[in-house]
């Protein structure tokens, strides 16, 4: 019979999972000392240092199976240890192990250190890529681990966890570590409901955290990393969806209206037919700004597919509803192109607009600044400028940001904050990867753009790798284009020289273009660094076709729309990611005429060239960003300013996508029953969601 003892000790265990490590068995100053350096300081970071692989020693392969290329585990008798020096400041050991069918080399470069560690006749396992050469199968610098003695393998038919080690605490002293902190502290209680425990088929908390370190079989494995994923997807996703909550339900919005004059006239002044893609996102935003509870709308489009138009709608719903939009692009450039660009859709519809950044002279700045504030203004376009404290709007109810990503949450807020209950539609020509969307910008409902408005498929715009050695053929496409009335980009990924790379620049560049390649052309310069008064000169001129060539950095991949511009040539292009190659690619082809795009590159890693091999393959941004994600990880892809990726351990955004949706799907659910976790049955769960990630629910007091 259970008795008040046994029912408080999972409890104790709970609370003992903040206390240091030094508490664990095992556990003196030197070793606490070295499980800080991993980050480990109190024992439920212990318990949750998980494995980062398995050595199922019960699958190893026999040496004489053992394959080029392969990934594998080998166990087998220590045979020889051997230490060459070929040559001065080279040390080279190779340790030599046999199963009786074979013969497995060991190789470890300038580690001379490594010939201390084996004993001939001892029995190792080596975890590793195989790769044959110089007639043996070699492994170089492989996972090692003791089995035992030359008397037979002691830990045959296991499954080891392989921990991630420091110096001054080896895996085998680690192991022990986390499996005296397992036995004394995992068994704690459940915070999962039940039914979703069930449902879901996942092991019990207590289960999983024995079973994710010390499993039966690789299977069990599985199982258990399910189970602790879920636990990290479906809290994280409970932050956002409260969030969400927060902001579209607590609140009281404004009820816009979506079928008044000037979203007449816009659509009947379009000069083109929407996508059945854009028909869909327009009616979900519409659907949206109708309700009495703000929106709160990611618009993801790729590159071409016209999200412009879409947001132009929403534009004349604040119109026609007697109030105010503003919309907000991240640069100076693109705060004027939109104004160039949509403010004639606003015109034939009857809507006034105005334009506000931070080159305004004082008193064009005051005029607009009054004209917004008395209400005579119903759309303002700008940059930063808008969010900036004199700025006050007589009525925001529309928020727009664009290329979201460039802005941080504090600032998308401080534009929202301009309009008690302002309705949000944030949107981004760069395509991002269904799962990291969720992750990062869950609290947002979303509205997927694909389709390119004229029907172009991915024969629009081709691209190329081309051999630097073919470098005359690729400026005589430059001159060709010219000839035939276009125009064309050559792009740098620096706008400077730099003794520490060789890589081209785009200062040097265009002077190298004039002079030595070009000189009766018409060539061109725009980079960041350029004062704003040059860089929109520089884009209107070449808009208007006044330049032939321009040579650019990065500042054009986002929004820039010059459709005479057929031709590009990317210099070093392996130094770009996917996403900027793809941008950059969405520049050419946007008129009426085919683009092409000319690849300099001399990929030397893995990566590079997977890179490389992507974007000259497909011309779909959705799968580019899925290719992305699965070779860059999602950090990399937000880049280091995006703050508000949260911490998975377990977790992967590639791997774990039907997870996450189910995680999504059971958060929206619970929260829309229970907003504030409140109910008994939730209450262990709110507890847990809000101490993994805070930041999402800070989030839910700062939305």
């Amino acid at each position: 019979m259970e008795t008040a003892a046994d029912t408080a000790r999972p409890l104790r265990r709970l609370v003992a999972h903040g206390e240091p490590v030094t508490s664990a068995r095992f556990v003196d100053r030197a070793r606490a000392e070295a499980l800080a350096r991993l980050g480990i300081e109190t024992i439920g970071r212990l318990v949750t240092h998980y494995p980062f692989r398995y050595l199922d020693l019960g699958a190893s392969t026999p040496m004489a199976r053992v394959r080029s290329g392969a990934e594998v585990t080998v166990t087998g008798r220590v045979h020889k240890v051997t230490v060459k020096r070929p040559r001065p400041r080279l040390s080279i050991v190779e340790v030599a192990l046999t199963d009786g069918t074979g013969l497995v080399l060991g190789v470890w470069f300038n580690q001379p250190f490594m010939a201390e560690r084996f004993i001939e006749g001892e029995q190792v396992a080596f975890a590793g890529r195989a790769n044959l050469e110089f007639g043996f199968v070699q492994m170089k610098n492989p996972f090692v681990e003791k089995l035992g003695s030359a008397d037979g393998p002691a830990l045959a038919g296991k499954v080891l966890p392989v921990h991630r080690a420091t110096e001054g605490l080896t895996t085998n002293w680690l192991r022990r570590l986390v499996a005296a902190a397992v036995d004394d502290y995992a068994e704690v209680p459940d915070f999962l409901p039940a039914g979703l425990r069930i449902a879901h088929g996942l092991l019990p908390l207590g289960a999983a955290s024995r079973a994710i370190h010390f499993p039966r079989d690789l299977a069990e494995a599985g199982e258990a990393r399910r189970r602790l994923a879920y636990d990290e997807l479906l809290c994280l996703q409970l932050g956002l969806a409260a969030r969400r909550h927060a902001i579209t339900v607590e609140r009281p919005g404004v009820a816009h209206v979506t079928n008044g004059p000037a979203l007449a006239a816009l659509s009947g002044s379009l000069p083109f037919r929407l996508t059945p893609d854009q028909q869909d996102a327009v009616a979900d935003i519409l659907a949206d700004l109708g309700a009495r509870t703000p929106m709160n709308r990611l618009l993801l489009g790729d590159v071409g597919t016209g999200k412009t138009a879409v947001a132009a709608h929403a534009l004349c719903a604040a119109a026609d509803s007697g109030s105010q939009a503003a919309m907000m692009a991240p640069t100076e450039v693109l705060a004027v192109q939109y104004a160039e660009k949509v403010g004639p859709m606003l015109d034939a519809a009857g809507v006034s607009w105005a334009l506000l950044t931070g080159s305004l002279g004082a008193a064009d700045r005051r005029s607009v600044l009054s004209r917004i504030e008395a209400g005579e203004v119903s759309v303002v376009f700008g940059t930063h400028a808008l969010i900036e404290e004199g700025v006050r709007f007589a009525r925001l109810t529309l928020a727009v940001v664009d290329e979201q990503h460039r802005f941080g949450v504090v600032q998308r807020l401080a534009l929202r904050r301009k309009g008690p209950a302002a309705d949000m539609l944030v949107m981004t020509a760069t395509p991002i990867p269904r799962s990291l969307a969720l992750t990062r910008f869950g609290d947002l409902d979303t509205s997927y753009l694909r389709q390119r408005p004229h029907g172009e498929g991915e024969a629009r715009v081709t691209t190329r790798l081309v051999n630097r050695a073919h470098r005359a053929e690729a400026y005589g496409a430059v001159r060709a284009a010219v000839r035939a009335g276009r125009q064309a980009y050559v792009v740098c990924a620096l706008v400077d020289e730099s003794d520490s790379v060789q890589v081209r620049s785009a200062n040097k560049e265009a002077d190298r273009l004039r002079a030595e390649v070009f000189p009766d052309l018409r060539v061109g310069l725009l980079t960041g660094k350029m004062r704003t008064p040059e860089r929109l000169d520089a884009m209107r001129r070449f808009r208007a076709g006044e330049v032939d060539v321009l040579v650019a950095t990065t500042v054009i991949e986002v929004g820039v729309d010059v459709p005479n511009a057929t031709l590009m040539i990317i210099e070093d292009a392996e130094r770009f990611g996917l996403a900027q190659l793809h941008q950059l690619r969405g520049r050419v082809g946007r008129g009426e005429h085919p683009g092409e795009v000319l690849l300099f590159a001399d990929p030397k890693s893995a990566e590079s060239r997977a890179r490389m091999e992507a974007i000259v393959s497909t011309s779909d941004g959705f799968e580019l960003a899925e290719a992305d994600l699965r070779l860059r990880g999602a950090g990399q892809m937000l880049g280091e300013a995006q703050h508000g990726l949260p911490e998975l351990r377990l977790a992967s955004l590639v791997d774990d996508a039907a997870l996450l949706e189910t995680a999504r799907d059971d958060a929206r659910t619970i929260i829309e029953a229970d907003p504030h976790l409140s109910a008994p049955a939730h209450g262990p769960l709110g507890i847990e969601a809000r101490r993994r990630f805070t930041d999402a629910w800070t989030w839910v007091s700062a939305g």
